[in-house]
């Protein structure tokens, strides 16, 4: 996978100690070797670096390489309310990762492929976008919400989808927080990642499972392992 390593491309994987659904979940075996080491490793096949912003003791005193440096999340960042634009701004900032594409690679997306990763920094590297997310296929019913503003009903997106059957409204894509991939110089010059200018990377939905419990865990476990044992037998 050389040529799908481009230097300019840097992934970050941040992890924390704390976490109210499953105590030390980044940290704990997950298939063989703790949960951010996956995310760690599909960095550093896809990216020319990959860096962990972390304040997990244990962690920051494991061995680095040229390819991976750990970096000391301060402890003001390390909450559960801490919003992931402070958290990329300090290690952008302090790494001068200025210059770079940043590709952040949560630890809780374990089910998440390399190609993931590298259709999303293609989409990045196409240009017409400022972020690249990727997506899985939601519930179309939400089309049919809305907002209550002064007591009126304004529906999300059109008054017809509130009394259209779900199976013939269009297909709806939520974020499942697997992989962003964006400019550190255009995050910094906006200011974080809200922009209108998205693109969009398509996932399956068993592959967008997300870790927050102690069920998650094991029910994510067991999908990667079959994926893995698919993958050996093919």
């Amino acid at each position: 996978m050389k040529d799908a390593k481009p230097d300019n491309y840097v992934a970050i994987v941040p992890i924390r100690a704390g976490s109210r659904g499953l105590a030390n979940k980044n940290i704990m075996a997950f298939a063989g070797r703790p949960l951010y080491e996956h995310a760690v490793c599909q960095g550093l096949r896809c990216c020319a670096g990959c860096i962990v912003s972390t304040d997990i003791e244990s962690v920051l005193t494991t061995p680095v390489s040229d390819e991976r440096l750990l970096h000391r999340r301060p402890p003001e960042l390390a909450s559960d309310t801490t919003p992931m634009d402070d958290v990329l701004k300090n290690a952008i900032i302090s790494l001068d990762l200025t210059g770079k594409n940043i590709v952040l690679l949560q630890a809780t997306s374990p089910l998440r492929r390399d190609e993931n990763i590298l259709e999303a920094m293609e989409c990045h590297r196409s240009g017409g976008f400022d972020l690249v997310l990727s997506v899985a296929e939601g519930d179309r019913s939400i089309l049919k919400s809305g907002l209550i503003e002064d007591g009126r009903f304004v529906p999300v997106r059109k008054p017809e989808y509130c009394f259209t059957n779900r199976q013939s409204l269009p297909y709806v894509y939520r974020p499942n927080g697997a992989v962003y991939v964006f400019s550190s110089d255009w995050f910094l010059a906006n200011g974080g990642l809200a922009t209108d200018r998205i693109g969009a990377v398509v996932m399956d939905v068993t592959q967008s499972h997300d870790i927050d419990t102690k069920e998650d865990f094991s029910h994510a476990e067991m999908i990667f392992k079959e994926m893995s044992a698919s993958v050996e037998s093919s």
